[in-house]
């Protein structure tokens, strides 16, 4: 069970995931994670200088959020009907629960992510999901730009000699 401090729930903070995260595509599921340091521009007053968020200190995208203290890790899950009917579509959610709590405490807190299934996944069992949601975060968690585009003997100027 994923503890209620850790869910996702309104269209926003989905939104905030997808659009400023980074993504990580695999066979079963697409993972979108939105670091930490992307989550400060939507802390910030949107509305300017009468903003009511800024003026408590409270996050505009997280209900939990106390102010002075970092929020937790946040998980949603998106599983849509092409994935099978509502029994499948249900045992799908509950595995990707089980499968993101048990790795909430690898995540910076503050962190959002959002776990998309892909219609391959209603038929997957445990240890594919498991596998691919581990795929993807150690993509995720990688650092930016880690390999260089070309190989080694490639000219620096990327012309053919």
């Amino acid at each position: 069970m994923l503890p209620s401090e850790h869910r996702l729930r309104r269209r926003q903070d989905f939104a905030t995931a997808v659009r400023r995260g980074r993504r990580a595509g695999r066979p079963l599921l697409v993972v979108h994670l939105s670091l930490n340091e992307d989550e400060g521009a939507t802390t910030r007053g949107s509305y300017g200088e009468g903003d009511p968020v800024a003026v408590t200190g409270l996050s505009s995208t997280d209900p939990h959020s106390a102010g002075d203290s970092l929020s937790p890790v946040r998980a949603g899950f998106v599983v849509s009907k092409a994935v099978g009917p509502a029994v499948v579509r249900n045992r799908v959610k509950r595995r990707l629960r089980h499968l993101v709590a048990a790795r909430l405490a690898v995540l910076p807190p503050g962190s959002l992510i959002v776990v998309r299934a892909l219609p391959p996944a209603g038929t997957a069992d445990y240890a594919d999901l498991e596998r691919d949601l581990d795929s993807a975060l150690r993509k995720l968690a990688a650092p930016r730009g880690g390999r260089p585009r070309g190989g080694a003997a490639s000219s620096p100027t990327g012309a053919g000699q």
